[in-house]
């Protein structure tokens, strides 16, 4: 009897061992760079919130929630709701640590806990939404629950999960819609990678899983089946993770408030879509998320102004986040796919509109406004003085200020060709050369080439050109695939009466600034953290600091980043993370200097003045 005891205890340690063994071989080949020692993910905690409010931003609460929770057709995760829910946390553990998918949990990945508006029995953060029938990413085939037979559910994220921002101030948070998120979705994806291994490896772990998925009653034939589901979606996210581990010291962390969203879009559809791994490269192109009030109007988007139409832009968007579209044939048509064109169609209505004129509400998503009832009274005395060093440093890249008479009736509005009377923003673009900022985003969308097959009828390897008309497929593939069809006249409207352009300028443009103030951190890559840094000569901004702290600096404007255990360490040396540029300093001529000096009364006045947008 001793005996039998003795050899049962060293077998579970040996099998322990074993399992360790295997567990860190595979998070090792993961390479998530999240890794903590115990083998967990290294997350933040904050301060508790006492007390939390929506902006007022022209949006009733039943649009703003359709804006949180309305799916695009998007599967971020490769796996259904029910799976998402079922998961525990990345944390080593026999005993049960608590469910990934806690709202308190995924707050410290930076995403917004539910708002009242959500109708979600089970409550998800704002951002995720729950779709149609679930299928598999790889294979395009149903994925059904092996208990009742039934569809699953789709779960991904939507354009408000990295288009909503969120800031502190002495207790109080705040919450800004169409502002960049403080989100590190690569973060997220890589504690899902290791719940998934523990799920599978860890003992007991997965006989927890499969309860609160099946029930308590599940056969043992329905647990084989999801078992083997588990480790082919294992074996995928190994596959995917070592494909982007394997370029090394050329990708850059990401983190809070950013994302290498072309290069990862770029990948997912001329990469993993294609089966071609040689189309992949680097994540090297990191960018803060853009806020998107006024976007609609842009008669081009993206930070290089490299796409025209609303529509092609929000279906890369959702196409970034996980929607699929079939490109190698099979059983369904080419660009098939997930997309849900009725609801992006929906969401940019929302955001857009009617059509702005001057001396009339605008009926879209509106910039903030300070909150003096929040954060401390704008100095309207100092801002005053900072008045004419907008007129004189800033109005002639980023336009009047928004709302009023100079800007509605300046010459940068352009006319459509499809719809009389509607106007677009041409906004003014600089090239590297005279913006000076770092140049990555830009480069790889002008540089990068693609194999693309024939049977797609893409004849173009220039990366930005062949996106452009895989977009335009993909929507127009939707629009035909309807009873009836989508009329040419709908299809104008939702298209927002803009052609589908592609280009890629080796430029970046210069938007409006209502609300930049809700915006931090600033530049096209988020490397620097506040509005005074960036009035500064670059020698005077901060060469490392780190992002993830919600806590807002009123004075400087921006976001603290000083030490903080858990956040992203930005380290502005490296190509992607480069924080030079948009400098005002005496040196008329040098590339990237784009005023004179300013003295720091001259700093903080137009930092104040900022504030009043």
């Amino acid at each position: 009897m001793k005996r039998n005891l003795i050899v049962s205890v060293l077998l579970v340690i040996f099998t322990a061992s074993v399992l360790l063994s295997i567990l860190i071989i595979s998070l090792t080949r993961l390479g998530t760079g999240y890794l903590r020692q115990e083998f967990g993910v290294a997350m933040p905690s904050y301060p508790e919130v006492k007390k939390a409010i929506w902006l007022d931003q022209g949006w009733s609460p039943e649009q703003r929630a359709r804006y949180h929770y309305l799916s695009q057709g998007t599967i971020t995760f490769g796996i259904p709701y029910e799976w998402f829910v079922a998961l525990e946390r990345p944390e080593l553990s026999l005993v049960d640590v608590g469910l990934l998918s806690d709202p308190s949990y995924l707050d410290r990945f930076g995403f917004i806990p539910p708002d009242p508006g959500s109708e979600d029995t089970v409550l998800l953060p704002v951002g995720f939404a729950r779709g149609g029938p679930m299928v598999s990413p790889s294979t395009g085939e149903r994925w059904l629950d092996p208990q009742t037979g039934k569809d699953t559910t789709a779960i991904g994220l939507t354009c408000a999960a990295c288009h909503t921002g969120r800031l502190t101030y002495k207790g109080t948070e705040f919450y800004v819609d169409g502002a960049g998120a403080l989100a590190d979705i690569p973060r997220l994806n890589a504690a899902l990678a290791v719940s998934l291994l523990y799920t599978k490896y860890v003992p007991f772990r997965f006989d927890r899983f499969a309860k609160r998925l099946l029930g308590e009653n599940a056969s043992e034939d329905t647990k084989a089946q999801t078992r083997a589901k588990l480790d082919s979606v294992v074996a995928e996210v190994k596959r995917l993770q070592q494909i982007e581990a394997s370029f090394g010291a050329a990708n850059r962390i990401e983190g809070f408030s950013r994302l290498g969203a072309l290069s990862r879009g770029g990948n997912q559809l001329f990469g993993d879509d294609l089966n071609n791994i040689a189309n992949q490269v680097a994540i090297s192109d990191p960018v803060h998320y853009p806020h998107i009030w006024w976007s609609s109007w842009f008669e081009w988007v993206q930070y290089d102004s490299s796409l025209e139409q609303p529509m092609v832009r929000n279906v890369l968007e959702a196409l970034g986040v996980g929607a699929t579209v079939n490109l190698v044939g099979k059983d369904l048509p080419l660009f098939a796919s997930t997309i849900d064109v009725t609801a992006i169609f929906e969401l940019e209505t929302l955001l857009a509109g009617g059509q702005p004129k001057l001396g009339e509400r605008y009926t879209g998503l509106r910039a903030p406004k300070w909150p003096e009832d929040i954060l401390p009274p704008i100095d309207h005395d100092l801002a005053g003085k900072g008045a004419p060093l907008y007129k004189e440093l800033c109005e002639g890249c980023h336009l009047p200020p928004v709302g009023t008479a100079e800007f509605f009736n300046g010459p940068f509005w352009k006319e459509s060709d499809l719809k009389p009377g509607a106007r677009y923003l041409a906004l003014n673009t600089y090239g590297l050369g005279e913006i000076g900022t770092d140049p990555a985003r830009a480069e790889i969308m002008a540089k990068r080439k693609v194999a693309v097959p024939k049977e797609l009828g893409i004849e173009t390897d220039d990366f930005a050109l062949a996106l452009g008309e895989l977009l335009e497929k993909t929507v127009n593939r939707w629009y035909d695939s309807q009873t009836p069809p989508t009329p040419q006249a709908t299809r104008d409207e939702m298209n927002g009466y803009r052609q589908s352009g592609a280009r890629h300028p080796l430029a970046y443009k210069a938007r409006p600034l209502d609300g930049i103030w809700a915006t931090a951190p600033y530049l096209h890559n988020g490397s620097v953290p506040n509005l005074y840094a960036l009035l500064s000569p670059v020698a005077e901004r901060p060469v490392y600091f780190i992002l993830g702290q919600r806590e807002f600096d009123p004075e400087k404007v921006g976001l603290h980043h000083d030490s903080f255990d858990g956040g992203t360490l930005i380290d502005t040396g490296l190509r992607g993370n480069w924080n030079i540029g948009h400098e005002f300093d005496d040196a008329p001529g040098r590339a990237g200097v784009v005023g004179r000096k300013l003295s720091v009364s001259e700093r903080r006045a137009l930092v104040e003045y900022l504030k009043t947008f």
